[in-house]
């Protein structure tokens, strides 16, 4: 068997990994994989990967880019969810904030800098026309410790997932203001290029597993059901999900990628020049 490690956040995006491993796809072609769930998002894989703790990792795609800019060695493999992220925007059920407006001096938790929750708050804050330079971050490390930050802080707000967040909103704890679609193809699957290049035939057989999962997860019967039961969701909540959530299995373009670049940079969150090319990976 050879081994491998891959880490995700533990959303119903990655119900398709879940699944292969469940059902003993992986080790049907020789595989070991095991999944790592790690809560503190996109900066802390990124991290994972560059220091070879994990060999892939399903992450956000303006995190990745970050990721590379800050010159470490990175290689997106292929899209993984093609469709947008929708961010909610969230402060504590007792905040006196009441709508967006009322956010835009306010303080931001963030899971890490360099995490999604960092670079879409300074998107959304772009796109409102408010200044970036003097965004306030709080490192908050994952939800949980956004839970907690949030109701002793209650004039700061929290972007994440529109769905996972949604049992804390109607559980009392959030209270969500507004939503922000991720204006681009939200996951991407990384590795390091060490790893791309010692295991080309290892990769190759993970993607087409995982690519074959997520081509047919909506096929399933009662999928829906399975990802409510999972993910302690409702219903109908994941019902609208599934109908605007698109996994992918394709190398992502070129062009996305230079339109995501071209945003950050114009955040200044780009530490060096991309190529972007080389970013890509090359069966």
């Amino acid at each position: 068997m050879k081994k491998i490690t891959v880490a995700g956040v533990p959303e119903h995006f990655n119900l398709p990994w879940h699944l292969a491993l469940e059902e003993g796809a992986f080790e049907d072609r020789g595989l070991e994989v095991t999944w790592l769930d790690v809560p503190e998002g996109t900066g802390r894989m990124c991290d994972l990967v560059n220091n070879r703790e994990v060999d892939m990792a399903v992450v956000l795609t303006e995190g990745a880019l970050r990721h590379a800019a800050k010159g470490n060695p990175l290689t997106i493999l292929q899209e993984y969810v093609g469709s947008p992220l929708l961010w909610g925007i969230h402060v504590n059920a007792e905040s006196e904030h009441e709508q967006l407006q009322d956010l835009e001096d306010a303080p931001v938790a963030v899971s890490r800098i360099g995490s999604g929750s960092h670079l879409m708050a300074m998107v959304h804050a772009q796109t409102l026309g408010w200044p970036t330079d003097t965004l306030d971050f709080r490192i908050i490390n994952h939800l949980e410790g956004a839970v907690n930050y949030l109701k002793e802080n209650p004039e700061t707000y929290f972007l994440w997932e529109h769905y996972t967040t949604k049992p804390l909103v109607t559980g009392g704890h959030f209270k969500r203001l507004g939503d922000f679609p991720t204006p681009w193809p939200c996951f991407v699957i990384v590795a390091h290029p060490e790893f791309v290049k010692s295991q080309p035939g290892l990769i190759r057989h993970t993607l087409e597993i995982i690519n074959r999962y997520s081509s047919e997860i909506k096929d399933i019967p009662s999928i829906d059901r399975t990802f409510s039961n999972r993910y302690g969701q409702k219903l109908e909540e994941i019902q609208a999900w599934l109908s605007t959530t698109e996994w992918s299995q394709s190398q992502i373009s070129k062009e996305t990628l230079q339109e995501v670049a071209d945003k950050l940079r114009s955040l200044n969150v780009l530490e060096q020049p991309l190529d972007i090319e080389s970013l890509l990976y090359q069966p």
